[in-house]
């Protein structure tokens, strides 16, 4: 929610820098962990830091007691430069290298890929004269809605696991699994099923693997809400509840086993807003164009779905995620009194057509220094972002503290 004080600190940022930038609300991210933290007891979370690394948000997510869902080595040296013990480190992530994984191995907890990253880990724990405790991720024979299960890049096929034999990495000791279909859904009751046949597939793990099982990584999920109109928002005390019915029964066979979700962009999505100014109004032939600094190459995605909507205007399917979500994931909020109001194209100022935030929307009467904030670009925003583009200054990243500074480092 846009609220005065945001509104205030927006247009003091602006007046003092003159450029573009994200606003991170550290109210409302604190609000969404806690949420989290209150409807899921038992549960641990993992903060997917490819989300949003931008520090201060790292860290008021990790001082809520989350640990972090790292995809490269790079997010794995982010969590230990915040002093997080290897524990709460879970690295997952296709197409690991030795390096990655020699740099990885006394910082987190590894999540093999493949047979190869079993193979590489196997050889590392050997020269090291050690066996090594490391997790798998699975392509299950199960689709989060329930259908049978797809072929995909990330992790070894179900089937294919259940028939290795575990001698074959006599170095290791498997111990954990990480399932992960898709992002971005809104049903409990869907993400519930969901869960119940995760921890079905350990137990299979456990049964024909002999696996001690110490981990289960539920993996992502958790939605968000794009179009309040039309989409009705994630009831995690509900599914909370569910889970939790899941969980107790999972420790009656396994006592002690911990059972991961990774908050994917769930805590910050909201809280983040892309602000920039109109630098100029003008009209072509009828159509009003409104302007903006720095749309394309400071805040990617809007863009991305108006190329989305031209060149495949039918249903798109949810691997598209994260680049693209919904052809109305965004609201576009300019801070005026105006009250009349008016049809435009909202453009950027590079030299491509492709520059474009939304076509054809209702907005009050614009002029020349009036600011935009965009919604929802709290994450997947400005980490994806070619910010290079036409060599345009990149935006800034502030948070918004809950007393009220904002913080840049």
């Amino acid at each position: 929610m846009l609220t005065q004080r945001i509104q205030a600190a927006m247009r003091e940022q602006m007046a003092a820098s003159g450029t573009p930038f994200y606003l991170y609300d550290q109210k409302t991210i604190l609000e969404r962990a806690g949420r989290l933290k209150q409807d899921f007891p038992g549960f641990e979370f993992l903060y997917s830091v490819k989300t949003n690394p931008f520090a201060p948000v790292l860290r008021t997510v990790l001082g809520q007691g989350f640990g972090l869902d790292a995809a490269s080595l790079g997010e794995v040296r982010m969590g230990m430069a915040e002093g997080l013990p290897p524990h709460k480190i879970l690295y997952s992530a296709p197409g690991k290298t030795r390096r990655d994984l020699e740099g990885a191995v006394d910082h987190a907890i590894l999540v093999a890929d493949s047979f190869h990253e079993l193979e590489l880990l196997d050889a590392i724990a050997q020269e090291r004269g050690t066996q090594l405790k490391v997790g798998v991720r699975v392509n299950p024979s199960f689709t989060m809605e329930g259908n049978p299960g797809v072929s995909a890049k990330f992790g070894i096929d179900e089937e294919q696991l259940l028939a290795c034999d575990p001698g074959r990495f006599p170095h290791l000791a498997l111990v954990g699994i990480h399932v992960h279909a898709r992002s971005q859904e809104l049903s409990a009751q869907m993400l519930a099923r969901y869960y119940g046949d995760i921890f079905a597939l350990a137990r299979r793990c456990v049964e024909r693997l002999g696996m001690a099982l110490e981990f289960v990584n539920l993996g992502g999920g958790l939605g968000v809400t794009f179009n309040p109109d039309r989409d009705r928002e994630l009831d995690t005390a509900a599914l909370g509840a569910a889970a939790g019915k899941l969980l107790a029964s999972l420790r009656e066979q396994f006592p002690g086993v911990r059972v991961v979700i990774e908050t994917g962009r769930y805590p910050v999505c909201d809280a983040g807003y892309y602000v920039t100014q109109v630098v100029d109004v003008k009209e072509s032939r009828g159509t009003k164009y409104v302007m903006l600094q720095n749309t394309l190459n400071g805040f990617a995605r809007p863009s991305l779905a108006r190329l989305v909507e031209v060149y495949h205007p039918g249903p798109v399917e949810k691997m598209w995620e994260p680049l693209f979500s919904t052809f109305d994931a965004f609201q576009f909020l300019l801070l005026t009194e105006e009250t009349e109001t008016e049809q435009v194209n909202l453009v950027g100022n590079l030299c491509t057509g492709t520059d474009l935030m939304a076509s054809g929307i209702q907005l009050p009467r614009a002029k020349v220094g009036d600011l935009l904030a965009v919604t929802k670009a709290g994450a997947y925003a400005y980490v994806i972002t070619p910010t290079q583009f036409s060599s345009q200054p990149g935006p800034d990243q502030f948070l918004l503290t809950a007393d009220g500074r904002m913080v840049d480092c």
